[in-house]
């Protein structure tokens, strides 16, 4: 079990959640700061200052290109899940590239899914009844 600890000797925030599971991460793979931040297209001292907490509402861009680069779920980020890894048979696993679910619940995620499955469902159908 993972144990974050954002609160310093007087209980205040120290860091946000998701500066310290992106430092815990990048310490995972031993990458530094700058290693990290090259990956990321960022100057290092803008993921300093997102690790120590510095800086305040990291970009949703960013965070899911975090997210790709640890093959971690947006949610494990954001604090949602004390999973970091993706959930086997989830809608996160592989959305589609345009397709923003961030917001969605599991449930609106299944709804999602199915609504997508039941049109590639209908194209087929269409697709085998032309003739042409």
């Amino acid at each position: 079990m993972l144990e974050w600890n954002c609160q310093n000797d007087k209980g205040g925030l120290t860091m946000s959640i998701i500066g310290q599971r992106i430092k815990w991460l990048r310490e995972q793979k031993q990458w530094s700061q700058l290693q990290l931040a090259e990956k990321l297209g960022i100057h290092n001292t803008v993921l300093s200052r997102i690790e120590s907490g510095e800086k305040k509402g990291v970009d949703f861009h960013l965070i899911s290109k975090v997210a790709d680069l640890f093959e971690v779920s947006t949610d494990f980020l954001h604090g949602r899940t004390e999973e970091p890894s993706w959930q086997r048979g989830s809608v996160r696993e592989t959305p589609a590239t345009f397709l923003d679910v961030d917001g969605l619940s599991e449930n609106e995620l299944v709804e999602v899914k199915r609504h997508i499955e039941f049109l590639k469902w209908k194209a087929l159908q269409e697709k085998n009844e032309d003739p042409s």
